[in-house]
């Protein structure tokens, strides 16, 4: 098959027809239905880290279910060979299949009209309801609130509090009568309103509105036929599922639908077989896989799709963090904020590649999320920053960061932290950019170990050293264009290579080239030496002086955990 006729990767497609009959490649995970049916709660909750395929097995869930489907695009996936199964489900029911992704306003109006408009459009696929001669005149009035029009269509309707909580209660009842079969219930990202609400400081009334929802669809209610929910997190105790008794969870420690989500080492390999491209299979691995669902070891979906398109492109292309494009990444700025001396020990101890043991509670509140440390830990768990090694003992869990892209958004995370920290203190920064000019090594080196001392240092395993280097390389930088009036850049091309940082202070003509190494041995001495060394025989002065700068600083840094050196020399 040549690459003309390759499938093309589903990017940013999250609906599962539109990925089976514009013939996207799919990775079959068609096996859950069965998993599913076989071992189904009423109500079931899946919680997994975003970008794991939460949205496209709702989407597949309602293909599978909805009455008049189209059943032609489960030809040849896993669920087609269960010939029982698909005659007594496939096609079966009414299902109603919302997102509340989009449900995040800034405050609590802008949050319920999202809502309303959700439950509205969901509503309005249904819109042969009004034709029903099984649905009273009364009936009919109700499902126009729903859908917010008149009987001429017009959109006058404002859904009021008691309308919105009992919607999808009143919608599953008029389905069931009007079909003859219980409805199926879909909720997408069911915690968005919850985190976001936390975030924005109207939690209080949105639970209320999301209790009073889930207790009168999915508790109360005798016209569904089973209900499907995902999120990141179980928000539970006095929350969303306080006397909803029939919940089954299916959490990242659950092994029942553990390889539903994710893909499996064997998914990655027939993707990049089928491209070509299985002479990537070991750096995707180190970038990618990593995380322990249940028993199940996968890879993270979004990050696998993305690579691999464009690795289709550009062969050489290297390896991205995709994942962290798609969150701010609050939860590990939390951590550092909260964080004492044996909190960051514990921080340098997972970037080092080594493991910690911590107790992980399921069952949060948003509101609890960052009462304390140990929480925190749970979150980083539960939302795929973190994965487990090893059994469970109990709720004591042996965490670790599962792959490089992860291992980096901490380091970013950890320096961009640091530098805030630094910044704090504006006279001592000062002094600090200062000591550069002065030649004064001594002030330097002072100054740096203080900075060192008080955050969060890397160690001597796990990560390479010229990973080290940058980032001991991105916090100095950082500091130093603190400085707005010089001109600071980063690996700049000079002389027979690429300067580590270079600077101009343009009204005094002078010009600094500093060099950072990572002493591993702890020699500090001799890594200043042998940055020195490169400064000359690399010529990085080059650029300054063609540049018009008549004072040339040179100066080699070495670093190892919190300790380092710096040693001058003026030209």
């Amino acid at each position: 098959m040549g690459d003309a006729e390759k499938k093309m990767l589903p990017i940013g497609i999250e609906s599962f027809e539109e990925i089976r009959t514009e013939e996207f490649y799919y990775v079959d995970k068609t096996f859950m239905i069965k998993e599913l049916l076989r071992r189904r709660g009423k109500v079931n909750l899946f919680t997994r880290p975003r970008r794991f395929g939460k949205t496209i097995n709702i989407s597949m869930l309602k293909c599978f279910f909805e009455i008049n489907g189209d059943k032609s695009i489960f030809d040849g996936l896993a669920i087609s060979r269960e010939t029982a199964l698909c005659e007594k489900y496939m096609g079966k029911f009414p299902v109603i299949s919302i997102s509340l992704k989009s449900a995040n306003g800034a405050d609590y109006a802008t949050a319920r009209s999202l809502m309303c408009s959700v439950i509205g459009n969901e509503a309005m696929r249904f819109y042969d309801l009004l034709d029903s001669n099984k649905i009273t005149v009364e009936e009919k009035e109700v499902y126009r609130q729903l859908i917010a029009v008149d009987q001429t269509g017009q959109n006058i309707y404002a859904m009021s509090d008691v309308v919105l909580m009992g919607s999808l209660k009143t919608l599953s009842i008029l389905l069931e009568k009007h079909y003859g079969r219980k409805a199926v219930i879909l909720i997408d990202e069911y915690d968005v309103p919850l985190a976001k609400a936390n975030e924005q400081g109207y939690y209080g009334q949105m639970i209320v509105l999301i209790r009073n929802m889930f207790e009168q669809a999915l508790k109360t209610n005798e016209s569904i036929y089973f209900a499907v929910l995902t999120g990141c997190l179980r928000v539970s105790k006095e929350s969303v599922f306080t006397g909803l008794n029939n919940l089954k969870t299916y959490s990242i420690t659950d092994e029942e639908c553990s390889a539903g989500f994710g893909f499996t080492d064997e998914e990655v390999s027939r993707m990049l077989d089928y491209y070509g491209l299985m002479g990537q299979h070991d750096v995707i691995k180190q970038w990618y896989d990593g995380y322990c669902f249940g028993d199940t070891d996968v890879y993270c979906p979004w990050d696998v799709i993305s690579y691999v398109d464009k690795l289709q492109v550009k062969p050489n292309f290297p390896p991205q963090d995709y994942w962290t494009n798609t969150s701010s990444n609050d939860v590990i700025r939390r951590l550092l904020e909260k964080a004492n001396a044996s909190t960051r020990e514990e921080v340098e101890r997972l970037i080092a590649g080594e493991s910690i043991v911590k107790m992980i509670p399921e069952d949060l509140t948003y509101r609890e999320l960052y009462d304390n440390i140990e929480n925190v830990w749970s979150i980083l768990f539960l939302t795929g920053y973190l994965t487990r090694r090893g059994e469970a003992l109990g709720n004591m869990y042996r965490l670790v960061i599962p792959n490089r892209e992860i291992h980096n958004i901490f380091m970013l995370q950890i320096r961009d932290w640091m530098q805030k920290k630094a910044r704090e203190d504006g006279e001592r920064l000062k002094e600090f950019c200062e000591a550069f000019k002065k030649c004064n090594g001594e002030k330097v080196q002072s100054l740096l170990n203080e900075y060192l001392s008080e955050t969060v240092s890397i160690r001597d395993t796990a990560v390479r050293k010229e990973l080290k280097e940058n980032f001991y390389h991105g916090f100095l930088l950082g500091l130093l264009r603190s400085k707005e009036e010089w001109k600071v850049i980063s690996n700049r091309e000079s002389g027979k290579g690429y300067a580590d940082i270079v600077i101009e202070i343009l009204h005094e003509r002078t010009g600094i080239v500093i060099e950072v190494k990572y002493a591993e041995d702890g020699k500090l001495e001799a890594g200043c030496m042998a940055a020195m060394e490169q400064i000359e025989k690399m010529d990085y002065a080059q650029y300054l002086y063609s540049d018009g700068m008549k004072k040339i600083i040179k100066c080699g840094i070495a670093c190892c955990r919190k300790d380092c050196k710096a040693v001058f020399e003026e030209v």
